[in-house]
């Protein structure tokens, strides 16, 4: 008898497993007012110049700066790369760090590959300024 309930238990799970399921399909559809990318947007441009600490590997000729950027990325250390122009020269600025400390980190692993790397805090955009008054 123990047997029969057994095989029978097997067969049912056996069947229950051929059919397919649809318990969980749909479509989800999101909708959001186009101020919301404004803003987004703005909080971007505004995120990305606002007071925080870099890291400068680099300051020169442009052509140097791209072969430099290139080596940068080649390392893999996971940092955001800008190519900044300031009269006359090009720089490369790693990362934006809100801490003195999470700065300091950075910097000792970015030291290994570049001796000359340095923290500072750039000056907000006026760019920036005038749209932040704007809104």
């Amino acid at each position: 008898m123990k047997k029969l309930i057994f095989i029978f238990q097997i067969l049912a799970f056996i069947l229950f497993g051929c059919f397919n399921t649809y318990a969980q399909t749909g479509n989800v559809e999101i909708t959001q007012s186009v101020d919301i990318e404004k803003v987004i947007e703005i909080r971007k441009e505004i995120n990305k110049n606002i007071s925080m600490l870099r890291i400068q590997i680099y300051n020169g000729n442009r052509e140097d700066a791209q072969i430099i950027k290139e080596k940068f990325e080649k390392h893999k250390i996971d940092s955001i790369v800008d190519i900044v122009y300031e009269t006359p020269n090009y720089k490369i600025w790693v990362g934006r760090y809100i801490s003195q400390l999470e700065a300091d980190r950075k910097l000792l692993e970015i030291r290994r590959y570049f001796s000359d790397a340095f923290i500072f805090r750039p000056v907000i955009s006026p760019i920036i300024e005038e749209e932040i008054k704007k809104n």
